[in-house]
């Protein structure tokens, strides 16, 4: 097993984005707990904190004015860069609202761009997918509402957003798996290491 961190600044495959503003989230913790179970693997990744980064959430104009043209993304040319050569992406985030926060929203509208993640039809305006090598997305998720809201009166919008539209119009060949914790607020250490487990294997599947 490598040491704790050797493996982050390797040529990786995989990468991780998470998104919480606090250091002593729960959110987090589980990251802590992905990058545990790569590094156990012997798996190179990188992670991408959006809030560390100071990560600009607003898609520019210059960005929105090339979008159905030459693709303006000069001011994000790493992060399309690192996206495009990716096999794994994990995303750790809290929902709020029933929805993506803020700045991992961002990330998806400006990095996941046009001759980046999917390419423009303009005789239909439909997209092709760009995103060839993504292979895996799995998507961790906390939430203070219970399961019962989320998957039976809303039918779970983040999921269908991640894996019915992002993944379906940019990289429909990768598979996906979505872990939820729900109840937080209320949350015991026995339901916690329980959801650490799934995590655990979850991550093993990355090779």
């Amino acid at each position: 097993m490598a040491e704790p961190g050797a493996l982050r600044n390797a040529e990786s495959n995989c990468l991780i984005v998470s998104c919480h503003p606090l250091k002593d989230s729960l959110c987090h913790h589980l990251v802590g707990r992905v990058e545990a179970g790569l590094e156990a693997g012997g798996v190179a990744y990188e992670h991408l904190d959006l809030y560390e980064r100071g990560f600009e959430a607003a898609l520019t104009a210059a960005e929105r004015s090339s979008y159905f043209g030459d693709f303006d993304g000069g001011a994000i040319g790493g992060e399309t860069a690192r996206l495009k050569r990716m096999e794994t992406l994990i995303l750790v985030f809290p929902t709020w609202w029933f929805g993506m926060p803020a700045l991992l929203k961002g990330w998806f509208d400006r990095v996941w761009a046009p001759g980046v993640a999917f390419d423009n039809v303009p005789e239909t305006g439909a997209i092709t997918p760009a995103l060839a090598d993504l292979r895996y997305c799995l998507a961790i998720t906390t939430l203070t509402s219970p399961w019962k809201i989320d998957r039976l009166f809303l039918r779970q919008p983040v999921k269908r957003v991640l894996k019915g539209a992002i993944l379906k119009g940019c990289a429909p060949q990768a598979a996906f798996e979505m872990l939820s914790l729900y109840g937080v607020a209320a949350l015991d250490e026995a339901r916690l290491e329980g959801f650490c487990r799934k995590i655990d294997r979850a991550v093993a599947q990355v090779s």
